[in-house]
Protein backbone atom coordinates (compact mmCIF):
# COMPACT_ATOMS: atom_id res chain seq x y z
CA UNK A 1 0.00 0.00 0.00
CA UNK A 2 1.26 3.45 -0.89
CA UNK A 3 0.41 6.45 1.28
CA UNK A 4 1.20 9.99 0.14
CA UNK A 5 2.16 12.50 2.81
CA UNK A 6 1.94 16.22 2.23
CA UNK A 7 1.96 19.05 4.77
CA UNK A 8 1.84 22.79 4.49
CA UNK A 9 4.74 24.60 6.15
CA UNK A 10 2.81 25.26 9.35
CA UNK A 11 1.87 21.57 9.58
CA UNK A 12 5.17 19.83 8.75
CA UNK A 13 6.21 19.38 12.39
CA UNK A 14 2.77 17.97 13.13
CA UNK A 15 3.11 15.53 10.23
CA UNK A 16 6.46 14.26 11.54
CA UNK A 17 4.99 13.96 15.03
CA UNK A 18 2.06 11.98 13.58
CA UNK A 19 4.40 9.68 11.64
CA UNK A 20 6.50 9.03 14.72
CA UNK A 21 3.40 8.31 16.82
CA UNK A 22 2.30 5.67 14.29
CA UNK A 23 5.71 4.36 13.29
CA UNK A 24 4.81 0.78 14.28
CA UNK A 25 1.94 0.69 11.77
CA UNK A 26 3.75 2.58 9.04
CA UNK A 27 6.81 0.32 9.16
CA UNK A 28 5.22 -3.06 9.90
CA UNK A 29 2.23 -2.96 7.56
CA UNK A 30 4.14 -3.08 4.24
CA UNK A 31 3.43 0.60 3.58
CA UNK A 32 5.40 2.72 1.14
CA UNK A 33 5.49 6.46 1.69
CA UNK A 34 5.57 9.00 -1.11
CA UNK A 35 5.74 12.71 -0.35
CA UNK A 36 6.18 16.17 -1.70
CA UNK A 37 9.80 17.28 -1.46
CA UNK A 38 10.09 19.21 1.77
CA UNK A 39 7.63 17.05 3.69
CA UNK A 40 9.53 13.99 2.47
CA UNK A 41 12.83 15.45 3.63
CA UNK A 42 11.40 16.06 7.10
CA UNK A 43 10.09 12.48 7.21
CA UNK A 44 13.49 11.14 6.14
CA UNK A 45 15.18 13.14 8.90
CA UNK A 46 12.84 11.33 11.31
CA UNK A 47 14.02 7.95 9.99
CA UNK A 48 11.35 7.09 7.41
CA UNK A 49 12.05 5.86 3.90
CA UNK A 50 10.23 8.12 1.47
CA UNK A 51 9.95 8.42 -2.30
CA UNK A 52 10.16 12.19 -2.75
CA UNK A 53 8.46 14.17 -5.49
CA UNK A 54 8.97 17.86 -6.20
CA UNK A 55 7.96 20.36 -3.54
CA UNK A 56 4.26 21.23 -3.60
CA UNK A 57 4.53 24.68 -5.22
CA UNK A 58 6.83 23.26 -7.91
CA UNK A 59 4.42 20.49 -8.93
CA UNK A 60 4.69 17.85 -6.21
CA UNK A 61 0.95 17.98 -5.55
CA UNK A 62 0.34 17.34 -9.25
CA UNK A 63 2.81 14.44 -9.28
CA UNK A 64 1.00 12.81 -6.37
CA UNK A 65 -2.38 13.44 -8.04
CA UNK A 66 -1.04 11.62 -11.11
CA UNK A 67 -0.04 8.67 -8.91
CA UNK A 68 -3.56 8.60 -7.46
CA UNK A 69 -5.07 8.66 -10.96
CA UNK A 70 -2.73 5.84 -12.07
CA UNK A 71 -3.78 3.69 -9.11
CA UNK A 72 -0.33 3.76 -7.50
CA UNK A 73 -1.23 5.80 -4.41
CA UNK A 74 -3.94 4.26 -2.23
CA UNK A 75 -4.31 6.90 0.48
CA UNK A 76 -3.33 10.55 0.98
CA UNK A 77 -2.50 12.36 4.22
CA UNK A 78 -2.51 16.07 3.35
CA UNK A 79 -2.19 18.13 6.53
CA UNK A 80 -3.49 21.49 5.32
CA UNK A 81 -2.97 24.69 7.25
CA UNK A 82 -6.49 26.12 7.41
CA UNK A 83 -5.27 29.46 8.75
CA UNK A 84 -2.89 30.35 5.91
CA UNK A 85 -3.38 31.22 2.25
CA UNK A 86 -1.50 29.21 -0.35
CA UNK A 87 -0.44 30.52 -3.77
CA UNK A 88 -0.82 27.08 -5.38
CA UNK A 89 -4.39 26.56 -4.14
CA UNK A 90 -5.46 25.35 -7.60
CA UNK A 91 -3.02 22.43 -7.34
CA UNK A 92 -4.33 21.55 -3.89
CA UNK A 93 -7.92 21.57 -5.10
CA UNK A 94 -6.93 19.44 -8.09
CA UNK A 95 -5.39 16.81 -5.80
CA UNK A 96 -8.50 16.74 -3.62
CA UNK A 97 -10.69 16.40 -6.72
CA UNK A 98 -8.59 13.53 -8.11
CA UNK A 99 -8.85 11.70 -4.77
CA UNK A 100 -12.63 12.14 -4.90
CA UNK A 101 -12.88 11.02 -8.53
CA UNK A 102 -10.82 7.89 -7.88
CA UNK A 103 -12.37 7.14 -4.48
CA UNK A 104 -9.03 7.39 -2.66
CA UNK A 105 -9.18 8.19 1.07
CA UNK A 106 -7.85 11.66 1.88
CA UNK A 107 -7.13 12.90 5.40
CA UNK A 108 -6.55 16.62 5.84
CA UNK A 109 -5.87 16.49 9.57
CA UNK A 110 -4.29 14.10 12.11
CA UNK A 111 -7.62 12.92 13.56
CA UNK A 112 -8.85 11.64 10.20
CA UNK A 113 -5.46 10.18 9.29
CA UNK A 114 -5.46 8.28 12.58
CA UNK A 115 -8.83 6.72 11.74
CA UNK A 116 -7.50 5.62 8.34
CA UNK A 117 -4.44 4.02 9.95
CA UNK A 118 -6.69 2.27 12.45
CA UNK A 119 -8.62 0.78 9.55
CA UNK A 120 -5.36 -0.44 7.96
CA UNK A 121 -4.14 -2.04 11.18
CA UNK A 122 -7.45 -3.85 11.70
CA UNK A 123 -7.29 -5.39 8.22
CA UNK A 124 -4.19 -7.42 9.05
Amino acid sequence: MEIAIIAHDGMKAGMVQFLNKHKDILINENIRLVATGTTGSKAEEAGFTVNKMLSGPLGGDAQIAARVAEGKTNMVFFFKDPLASHPHEADINMLIRVCDVHNVPLATNPATAELLLLAISQQS
